[in-house]
Order: structure tokens, then sequence, then C-alpha cells
């Protein structure tokens, strides 16, 4: 999955990470909106010191666990260049992100380690609070998932953080701009329908993704270009949707950045579109 999926977290920052008088919100919307990758890079390791600083004193705070695990998560998938780093920094998201769950909501703590089914049935009784709490739980352990892609153990988690995606889709179909859709759109695009997979659902997905942020999230289109398109060898829907995200403007409240990145990967696809197709 490389990138494209640890990249989400650009516009997945948990709307509910705050620390103490609103750092983690004003900070997130401030990484959000912004349109200068490089600079967030070169900035983001000082906050998520400040983070773990503070967090060495308020262990329990959840608001403070999801910034940081939010926070830890972009900069692992998007940031980090070697696979040992970026590993270290996803293993870090996912410790603060399980944290926060186990601080609130205890059935779910008791469920991440158990069976599939049984983790299943606990999440289907989360309510429409919860969501971006099941979104940063999700975002977090897809990092984590995709930095140890070597790990058997890791992988078979999956689809626990597809269960939590799914969940925050029933109870929030428009949530941050349809990215939970974009999330369900690569899962079900790994593959091919003859070896199990779902393009077809996954092209759903990321049709549900573009239409909730009217046509402003670049970051679905460009995925559904690499994903989908290319899964099923449609140079047409490839190109359309690369070429649609070219002549776009990035600038988007909450999705500047993603907006950014999503449009040199899809230059990066139209680059080598040849050479694919």
């Amino acid at each position: 999955m490389g990138w494209r999926l640890a990249v989400l977290f650009a516009v997945g920052l948990s709307a509910c990470s705050s620390v103490g008088t609103r750092l983690g919100d004003d900070l997130a919307s401030g990484i959000a909106n912004h349109d200068d990758p490089r600079t967030v890079a070169e900035a983001l390791p000082a906050y998520l010191v400040l983070l773990d600083g503070l967090l060495s004193s308020r262990p329990d705070n959840a608001s403070m666990l999801r910034a940081a695990a939010d926070l830890y998560g972009l900069y692992a998938g998007s940031f980090a260049v070697e696979p040992e780093r970026s590993r270290q920094l996803s293993d870090r998201a996912w410790r603060y992100a399980r944290a926060a769950a186990c601080a609130t909501q205890r059935d779910w703590c008791t469920a991440l380690d158990g069976p599939v089914d049984a983790f299943v049935e606990v999440i289907a009784g989360a309510d429409q609070d919860e969501v971006p709490q099941l979104f940063n739980l999700a975002a977090a352990w897809t990092t984590y998932i995709r930095a140890h892609g070597d790990d058997f153990r890791a992988i078979a988690a999956l689809p626990k953080a597809q269960a939590l995606i799914v969940r925050v889709t029933e109870l929030d179909p428009d949530y941050r701009d349809g990215m939970p859709f974009v999330y369900l759109g690569v899962l079900h695009s790994l593959r091919p329908a003859a070896l199990g997979g779902r393009p077809d659902l996954g092209l759903e997905a990321f049709q549900r993704a573009i239409a909730a942020s009217n046509g402003t999230n670049l970051m679905a289109m460009t995925l559904q270009a690499e994903f989908h398109a290319r899964l099923v060898f449609d140079r047409e829907e490839h190109d359309a949707l690369i070429d649609r995200v070219l002549a776009s403007e990035a600038q988007a409240p909450g999705m500047t950045l993603s907006n950014v990145l999503a449009k040199r990967r899809a230059q990066e696809l139209k680059d080598e579109a040849d050479d694919y197709f």
C-alpha cells in the first residue's frame, strides 16, 4: 500500500484532538490547511516531542492521546522516508490511539486483541459521538499495518481496522469530506476480482468520497486512478481523473495539504502512465 493509505492522515486529523487550550485543534487545522508539505515536515517533530512531554504527566488524557496518534501517523506515513523510521513512528501512533480508546472505551480495549467477530460486535454499538475516536483508531491502525507489511500478525488485524472504517461510514457518511470512503476504496481495490478483491465496491466508495466533498477531495480522485483504474486497466478512467486533479485548485478548507500531495502523486501517475498501460 505504500504511502498512499497513510497520506490520508493529511485530512484525517481528529476533530476532537485538543491539548489544553485547543492546541491540538489549532495545530491540526494549521497542518491540514498548509500548502507546503516541506514546511509541515520540518515543523512537525517539535510538536511531536511537545505532545510526548505533555503526555508524560497526563498519560490518560484521551484528547491528547488522539492528537499524538494523528500527528505521529501523519509523519510516519507521509514524511518518514526510511522504512525502519516509519515503522518506529507508526508504532508510537498506534500505541497512542490504542491508549486513547482504552482510556474512554473499556469494551473496545478488551476487544482489540480478541476475535474479529467479537470486535465487530463491540464496534457495532458505537454511536455518532464516537466517530472521531473510531476514525482515529482506524487510521493509526492502518498506518501501523502498512508499516509492518511483513508481519503476519499485523496484516491479520486489517479486518478490524476495516470494520472501524465501515462503522464510521455508517454513522457519518460525510465525515471528513468522505475520507473514510477513500480508505475503503483503497482496501477494496488492492486485489483483482479473480483473487477475491472487490473493485466494484472500491469504485463505489471512491465515488461516495468525491460526492461527499463536492469534488474538492483530490486525494479521492488520485487514489481512484491509482488503485481502481489501474487495477481494472481502464486508461480512460485513469487519465480523466488525473487530468481533473491536475486542473483543480488545491486550496480547500481542511484539505489543502492533502490536495497538494494528491496533485504531486497525480503528476507522477501521469508521467508513468504510458509505461503502465
